[in-house]
């Protein structure tokens, strides 16, 4: 089973942390872009889609199964993920499960409810760094877990 670590690029935030934990478990990075927002690091490969509503995450999702860990913030992405057998976390470090992601599903569908009728939503506070340590930190435990014995 072929293992690597598949990155929504567009505006993820722990880019680094994700390269970081790729070479520490020396797995295959690939970071999925639209043309829009075009993302080249070392030690990582890129695919640039053509922009358009949802190209990224169609493209992530037809990618992902099986030993794969994908890292996205979007509900509707982990989903499809999850449904090919991935492992999928948040930015900050959350693990989409098959426990939790109906929940998240139906929470964005309320918010997305409040914003069309004009109501207003406080987003997100600004990023701390412990959030992108937290973040590494998941994601190294995940790989460590899904290890085979004497790999790490």
């Amino acid at each position: 089973m072929k293992r690597r670590i598949l990155v929504d690029g567009d505006g993820c935030p722990v880019v680094n942390e994700v390269l970081t934990a790729a070479k520490r478990f020396g797995l295959e990075c690939i970071l999925l872009c639209d043309t829009a927002h075009t993302i080249q690091r070392e030690g990582a490969r890129t695919i640039v889609v053509s922009k358009g509503a949802d190209s990224v995450d169609l493209a992530l999702a037809n990618m992902a199964g099986p030993g794969d860990v994908a890292v996205t913030q979007d509900y509707g992405l982990a989903a499809l993920c999850l449904a090919k057998g991935a492992r999928v976390l948040h930015q900050d470090g959350m693990e989409y499960t098959s426990q939790n992601i109906d929940g998240l599903l139906m929470a964005r569908h309320t918010a997305q409810k409040i914003r069309r009728s004009d109501g207003r939503l406080k987003g997100p506070p600004k990023r701390l760094p412990a959030q992108n340590q937290a973040f590494l930190q998941a994601l190294c435990a995940l790989l460590e877990e899904k290890s085979p014995k004497g790999e790490a």
